[in-house]
């Protein structure tokens, strides 16, 4: 059961598209690095012995990791082959979450991202995997909105 007792709220991850620069980019299998992390300072007062202050220094956020089927479009790649030579090209984003009957149910925005890693597929000819690349990408911050509905 979801949060408000409603069988209803709970949702699988499988259902979900990725927007850059507000053009839909379809063909993603998983998305990882939905996540941050506020780091904390930490101050212990004379004569407080029950606790130690810990106060906001700052937030991180992890790396968005795209991962896809292999295809033939060179975009994910070029993207990157931009970056290495010092030609950085930020886009923002959106990894949106659809409910089971396709409306949106949240979006987690990002901002000024550029690939940092590209990882191509692994090739063995013994195995019948789909050969997946991957990327990589820094961001300067993710907010999520989440759907009136």
């Amino acid at each position: 059961m979801g949060a408000n007792g409603n069988t209803r709220d709970v949702l699988g991850s499988f259902r979900f598209d990725v927007e850059l620069d507000g053009m839909l980019v379809a063909g993603f299998s998983d998305v990882q690095g939905l996540e941050s992390q506020t780091e904390y300072e930490e101050y212990r007062e004379g004569g407080v012995n029950g606790y130690t202050h810990r106060f906001p220094k700052g937030t991180r956020f992890a790396q968005i990791v795209l991962r896809r089927g292999f295809s033939s479009s060179s975009a994910l790649w070029d993207w990157y082959d931009q970056t290495a030579r010092g030609a950085v090209s930020r886009k923002s984003g959106s990894i949106i979450l659809y409910r089971q009957d396709g409306e949106e149910l949240c979006r987690w925005n990002f901002f000024e991202a550029y690939p940092v890693k590209w990882t191509g597929p692994s090739l063995d000819a013994r195995s019948s995997d789909v050969a997946i690349e991957s990327v990589e990408l820094v961001h300067n911050g993710i907010k999520a909105i989440f759907s009136k509905k």
